[in-house]
């Protein structure tokens, strides 16, 4: 099982265009929290891009039912 970040409300409201924009801004967090070399948040942005990355992979297979790979592999 999947878990989401404890801290992130309900992400099936957001459109995929805005999980795309916080995808994005999650990537550039976690390139800056590598730099630092600060373990624990670098833990905590990979569990919030996660989370994100899965809802969007959710919507992309709601919104495209009819996608070749659907019938045959189901990750759900």
């Amino acid at each position: 099982m999947i878990s989401q970040h404890p801290l992130i409300g309900e992400l099936s409201d957001l459109s995929e265009e805005e999980l795309q924009q916080k995808i994005t801004e999650l990537w550039k967090k976690m390139n800056f929290a590598r730099g630092t070399g600060n373990a624990h948040l670098v833990n905590q942005v990979a569990m919030a891009l996660e989370s994100f990355q899965n809802a969007y992979q959710n919507k992309l297979r709601k919104d495209n039912p009819d996608t070749p790979f659907n019938s045959v592999i189901d990750i759900s």
